[in-house]
């Protein structure tokens, strides 16, 4: 689907509301301020991209959303909640989670071990359930299997299942990240640079998987990425950061033909 007929798509489902705020969200490190009062909306049902030259502050803008950081300042509110300085696995639990541009999975547990250890409301984390509630910790643990089992068909790692996840390539590892993300239960999920390092073919079904997710299953990606023609194929609109602010904002054709845009990669700070 065109960036086109993604907007076209999103305005009939009437979905143009926000289902993320980052409200004058600022970092600082030391004498670095890394997101320097940066505003700007993720409306629900679209794939918004996040562009900018190195060192824009993209992946710690983030970081700050999910948790990972907390801000120096700023506010991050979620679905109508602020869930800024909230650890990760609790704004995770609430429906967003991330992705990293260099996976990270757990090497030493299978693939299928990594999607099982996601899922929340495990009854065997609790020790009286597994003493007075076997029946119902197996049952669940059932369940979440068969989840995953589901969800690593979807994203085509299935005969991978009892495969230690270090071995894996870095193409299925980017999958195994993505499968990761599902089991949570996502309504909005933040991709880090998903086509960085990923032959063609493999992008494709990305591309694949991020269209069907979005417009098919309904959660929105937020999408930082380097490749203009991916962020042209995918993403409407596309949000530009620069110095750790908000620069402009626009569909993928409107970005692209801005000046201050082109200063920002080209010139300026940048000579």
């Amino acid at each position: 689907m065109t960036a086109t007929a993604q907007s076209a798509a999103g305005a009939g489902a009437g979905q143009s509301d926000a289902i993320l705020e980052v409200l004058h969200l600022t970092r600082a490190f030391g004498g670095v301020t890394a997101v320097n009062d940066c505003s700007f909306q993720v409306r629900r049902g679209t794939i918004t991209g996040l562009i900018g030259p190195n060192g824009a502050g993209k992946t710690t803008a983030f970081n700050l959303i999910s948790g990972f950081l907390k801000p120096t300042s700023g506010t991050v509110i979620f679905d109508g909640e602020r869930i800024d300085g909230q650890p990760p696995h609790v704004i995770a639990r609430k429906g967003l989670v991330r992705t990293f541009q260099i996976p990270r999975p757990l090497g030493a547990m299978t693939v299928l071990e990594n999607l099982v250890l996601v899922s929340a409301g495990q009854e065997g984390e609790r020790v009286w359930n597994v003493w007075f509630r076997p029946g119902r910790v197996g049952q669940r643990e059932r369940e979440i299997i068969d989840r995953a089992l589901a969800v690593l068909e979807y994203v085509d790692l299935i005969h991978l299942r009892d495969e230690y996840a270090a071995n894996l390539s870095g193409g299925q590892k980017k999958l195994l990240e993505l499968a990761r993300a599902l089991m949570a239960e996502p309504r909005l999920i933040l991709l880090d640079e998903p086509g960085a390092g990923v032959n063609r073919t493999l992008l494709r079904r990305l591309v694949g998987y991020i269209e069907e997710l979005c417009f098919a299953r309904g959660i929105t990606m937020f999408i930082i990425e380097h490749d203009m023609d991916l962020v042209a194929r995918l993403c409407n609109p596309v949000i530009v950061m620069s110095e750790g602010t908000r620069l402009t904002e626009g569909t993928p054709e409107e970005v692209r033909n801005n000046p201050a845009v082109l200063e920002a990669y080209l010139g300026g700070q940048y000579r």
